[in-house]
């Protein structure tokens, strides 16, 4: 097995725009470029502004938390594969490009809690899916809201179980997932007897333990602001004490909610409530640890496998003052299991495209790939940084039934090969000989080439793209083609161009309309 790290982050923007630099709490300076870097961002974020007026200008020009988000991480060469939205929540799931085929069966669902589960401004948005083997849900909520509120927060809790269920039967339950990450404003609170606002915050900055005269020129610790402080100008004891008066500590200790999870000690001070703009807390609320990260692992999911988690960090970050709330992360080790290959489409080399003209690719499905009518293959300029972001388009048919026929041939014809001579064996055809575009796949034994016809109308400028194979629904991408480019033909040689009868690989759509890929 191997490991594969994804990094969490919840936070509650309060509905304020992007006002700040996100590069830090992702943690990009001192992580880019070194060997552990990341193989998945996670984000969560809640009460982002959702008013009727807001979600038109994002449909049009885009979300400007998705965006604050995405620049960065592209950047670092990440790519969106799933955004879900609930109003206000949002959860954006980011992935290395080069782990891109490694990602199987997407699906997204929502859960609205708030007005008795008529308004979405409460509730949850999860992202199920598959890497490498191994299954994982994602989920991003926020709960009920207020002190005296538990039992709606325990409520929500369950609604949000007993609603999601997902289409793929093995894991149609949040639980029944290899591995499970819940994160969001929980919204659970200290209790009465941790005391009042003034105390907890008196708490906060004491440390237990003094040590010689302070100079005149060091802040008195009742003085400090979070920002002031480093970790350790907090009394972990005092922490420790007030996490004792913790609701969800106590929800997950008696087994009314979230019991199934696991959180890891917190260290950091509470994450809620402040004062916009600064790093007091607003004493007409009382401090609390609304903002969490938890995760649950069935270890022994598989026979002969023995899967885990390890967390490496946990903390809030303070240096944020936009919001009332502080950002918390999380960084995980998961176990997935090596060399995993699942469903691979494979694209023959791409020669040079042109404006105006029809043009063409040829691919091979691998042996397990049941192609659907509604399997798609998109044109992507190069450097993408979402699976949204194709420029076009064509369907992709279920292959007709000599196409299984010919597929058996060719097994039985390697088998035979393989049978005769081991010298032989793994040997392609020419016309096997295929690019898997950085996949690091190992191409298999195919001759069973089909090949999409694009309109004339399916770019609009010239430059370098790519192709990607993506299934229906799911938006699994099965298969990446390598770059190519695109010209535009000199109008005094497009005549020597070269033409292919139509006869020779099937009728050919419309230019007007969708065209559909054909077998070689």
């Amino acid at each position: 097995m191997e490991t594969f790290r994804l990094y969490m982050l919840t936070w509650n923007v309060a509905t304020r725009p992007p006002e700040e630099d996100v590069k830090s709490m992702l943690g990009l300076r001192e992580q880019m470029g070194s060997l552990n870097q990341p193989d998945m961002f996670v984000v969560g974020l809640q009460e982002v502004k959702s008013q009727p007026q807001n979600m038109l200008m994002d449909a049009l020009m885009g979300n400007p938390w998705t965006n604050a988000f995405r620049d960065p991480l592209a950047r670092c060469g990440y790519i969106i594969i799933r955004t879900v939205r609930l109003q206000g929540i949002v959860l954006l799931v980011f992935i290395l490009r080069k782990h891109l085929l490694r990602v199987r069966d997407i699906e997204s669902l929502y859960t609205k809690t708030g007005f008795g589960g008529m308004w979405g401004n409460k509730g949850a948005v999860s992202v199920r899916f598959a890497v490498s083997g191994v299954s994982v849900c994602l989920l991003n909520c926020h709960l009920t809201p207020h002190d005296h509120l538990l039992a709606d927060r325990i409520s929500d809790y369950n609604i949000i179980l007993d609603d999601q269920v997902f289409s793929i039967k093995e894991t149609a339950n949040i639980f029944f997932h290899d591995y499970v990450f819940w994160i969001g404003d929980l919204n659970f609170r200290l209790k009465e007897e941790a005391g009042t606002a003034v105390e907890i915050d008196e708490k906060l900055r004491r440390k237990g333990k003094t040590s010689g005269n302070v100079t005149p020129d060091v802040k008195k610790s009742s003085e400090k602001t979070l920002e002031d402080c480093e970790s350790d100008d907090f009394d972990s004891g005092n922490i420790k004490s007030l996490l004792e008066e913790d609701q969800l500590h106590f929800v997950m200790t008696s087994g009314a909610a979230f019991s199934e999870l696991v959180e890891e000690p917190i260290t950091f001070p509470p994450t809620y409530k402040f004062l916009f703009n600064s790093s007091d807390y607003d004493l007409k609320r009382r401090p609390s640890w609304t903002d969490r990260i938890l995760y649950r692992v069935n270890e022994n999911a598989y026979e002969n496998l023995t899967l885990g988690a390890k967390q490496l960090s946990y903390k809030s970050h303070p240096q944020y003052l936009q919001s009332d709330h502080k950002p918390v992360t999380a960084q995980f080790e998961i176990k997935v299991i090596s060399d995993y290959e699942d469903r691979l489409v494979h694209f023959h080399p791409i020669g040079t495209w042109y404006l105006d003209e029809e043009n063409f690719a040829s691919f091979a499905l691998g042996d397990d790939v049941n192609a659907t009518p509604w399997d798609w293959i998109g044109v992507f300029k190069e450097g993408f940084v979402s699976i949204e972001d194709y420029v076009s388009y064509v369907y992709v048919p279920k292959p007709p039934e000599s196409f299984s026929t010919l597929r058996a041939e060719v097994a039985e014809e390697a088998t035979a090969s393989d049978s005769a001579d081991d010298s032989k064996k793994n040997v392609l055809t020419e016309d096997a000989d295929i690019s898997s575009c950085k996949s690091g796949a190992k191409p298999k034994k195919q001759r069973a080439w089909m090949r999409a016809t694009f309109p004339d109308t399916s770019l609009q400028s010239t430059g370098t793209y790519q192709l990607l194979y993506l299934t229906q629904g799911s938006s699994s991408v099965l298969g990446i083609s390598a770059p190519f480019r695109v010209e535009r033909r000199d109008p005094m040689n497009k005549e020597v161009g070269l033409k292919i009868p139509m006869h020779q690989w099937g009728a050919a759509s419309a230019p007007s309309t969708p065209s559909r890929a054909t077998l070689d």
